[in-house]
């Protein structure tokens, strides 16, 4: 039995670039590694099945379509496997659906899993490929921390970051689909005039601001640098979101914003005890179905060892 622990992510900045003629966008995509996180657990088995639990385990699919499953089956094929036997169970933790990269964590930490159980010794670079084949944000998941994404956001620079961050993450009811708030985030570019091909939308690039809070340790001055330019089309989308952003900044946190595709909102929060006092404001405010009090940043994913 081999479990990964691995953790849910955050964009501090979500730069969005034009529409791709392959349909993508270009990203300046800083992603920020938290503790809240899920657990993926890889016992032998015949074939590649899947369960799960904990929060929303209903809404995950338990079929090819589950970027675990994917992630099992890429791996095997990768080494010249041509029956891989894996059971692997999700516990979930991260909100589904909610733009915290749930489904691509798990994706990652299936191949961590899978190649411990099989002892395979894939070398890191090689798991970083097969991540990318699988999606945009499951490399992130493999190495945590603080990064710069560029391209979709697969090609990946660490960043220098100095201590640790209190965050609070508010779940909505229900998901937002990543590629419906893609497709509003171009209509409103469109509406507004300004277009939404690349052509029209210069490549996005990390905000100085922002790298200069990160290596710094300032909280305060990474609140104010804070940036989603998907937020406006989860807005849209899900216009109730406004009222949760308000409850946490009005609970005290020191920044807000949906956290990528939404619904989920993140709160950056000045301390520990902050941070627990907006998650219960937040909890009491009827604006969210739950809120969770976190730390960052954390490493990737990673193998639990069972003695500890």
């Amino acid at each position: 039995m081999i479990t990964v622990r691995v953790p849910a992510k955050v964009n501090v900045q979500l730069g969005v670039g034009g529409l791709r003629a392959d349909g993508f966008h270009d990203l300046a995509n800083v992603f920020f590694a938290v503790a809240l996180g899920d657990e993926v657990t890889a016992t032998p088995g015949e074939g590649i099945t899947l369960s799960c639990s904990g929060p929303d385990a209903d809404a995950v699919p338990l079929d090819d379509s589950n970027l675990a499953a994917r992630a099992a089956r890429l791996l095997a094929a990768h080494h010249g496997i041509a029956d891989p036997g894996v059971h692997l169970h999700i516990a979930k933790a991260i909100p589904v659906a909610g733009g915290m990269a749930g489904g691509s964590a798990d994706g990652a930490a299936a191949l961590v899993a899978c190649d411990a159980l099989w002892k395979l010794d894939t070398p890191a670079d090689v798991l970083l490929d097969l991540a990318a084949e699988l999606g945009s944000d499951v490399p992130f998941a493999l190495v945590g921390g603080v990064a710069l994404g560029r391209g979709r956001g697969e090609i990946l620079e660490p960043l220098p970051v100095e201590g640790s961050y209190h965050w609070v993450f508010a779940v909505a009811d229900g998901g937002l689909s990543t590629p419906a708030v893609f497709r509003e985030c171009d209509r409103l570019r469109d509406e507004a005039g300004t277009g939404s091909s690349a052509a029209d939308v210069p490549t996005p690039d990390a905000d100085p601001a922002l790298l200069t809070a990160l290596a710094d340790g300032d909280a305060v001055a990474l609140a104010a640098a804070l940036s989603n330019d998907l937020q406006a089309a989860a807005l849209s989308l899900r216009p109730g979101l406004a009222a949760t952003l308000r409850a946490g900044t009005e609970a005290g946190a020191v920044g807000a914003l949906v956290s990528g595709s939404g619904p989920t909102c993140a709160f950056l929060a000045k301390d520990a005890d902050g941070a627990a006092a907006i998650a219960a404001a937040l909890r009491a405010s009827g604006t969210c179905r739950t809120a969770h009090a976190t730390h960052g940043p954390v490493a990737g994913a990673a193998v639990v060892d069972p003695a500890a």
